[in-house]
């Protein structure tokens, strides 16, 4: 060997690099899963708040998917303009559940009768500020629920 010869190849190569990349790519996976499993519910739940602040309850009523004994009375009872949740004028999703043996996810949802929705440092605003569970079935429907663990 003379002094412009290459080195010999080390037998031991690492793969460091092929390992992080398989890491990372892992993580992504993962982060992404937890971070849009529930994507399809939280849409659900946009559209039905989104009807409700631009006044449509119509299309907010046909979102819900009542049961034949719940009427457009009644919908406008809790969900109207004077109902038991009404105005509402802005909303945020909180997070997330996945109740054990069920088809759905319990979406809360903080709603407020002031847009923008107020900040917690507003202590008048705020007080009126209300978390409402909200049940979407992945196969059918909003309803009103909750779930415990």
């Amino acid at each position: 060997m003379t002094l412009f010869d290459k080195p010999a190849e080390p037998q031991g190569k690492s793969n460091s690099l092929k390992y992080t990349l398989i890491a990372v790519a892992l993580a992504a996976l993962i982060g992404g899963y937890f971070t849009f499993r529930n994507y399809p519910e939280k849409r659900a739940v946009t559209h039905f708040f989104d009807a409700l602040i631009a006044g449509n309850t119509e299309q907010a009523y046909e979102l819900w998917q009542p049961l034949s004994s719940y009427r457009k009375g009644d919908f406008l009872a809790d969900w109207g303009n004077d109902g038991y949740y009404g105005p509402i004028k802005s909303y945020e999703i909180m997070d997330t559940m996945r109740c054990k043996n069920s088809n759905g996810v319990v979406v809360n949802v903080a709603i407020s009768p002031f847009a923008p929705m107020p900040d917690p440092s507003d202590a008048v605003k705020s007080r009126r500020t209300k978390v409402v569970s909200i049940f979407v079935d992945s196969r059918k429907a909003l309803t009103a629920y909750s779930c415990s663990e």
